[in-house]
C-alpha cells in the first residue's frame, strides 16, 4: 500500500470515529478514545495534522 493509500485509509477510519463519538453524546467509551487516539498517532506519523480533521 502505498503511503498516499494508507493516508485516506487512515483519514477515514479517524473520520468514523470521531462520527461514531460525536453520536455517543456523554456515553463514557474508553475504547472508542483508545481507537481514536491510536489512530490520531498514526496520521501524525504520516505527517497529517489531526486538528484540521477534529469535528
Amino acid at each position: 500500500m502505498t503511503p498516499q493509500k494508507m493516508e485516506i485509509y487512515e483519514i477515514n477510519n479517524y473520520s468514523m470515529l470521531q462520527r461514531i463519538k460525536s453520536k455517543n453524546g456523554e456515553q463514557n467509551n474508553p475504547v472508542l478514545e483508545y481507537e481514536i487516539k491510536v489512530s490520531a498517532t498514526r496520521l501524525a506519523a504520516l505527517g497529517v495534522n489531526v486538528e484540521d480533521l477534529t469535528l
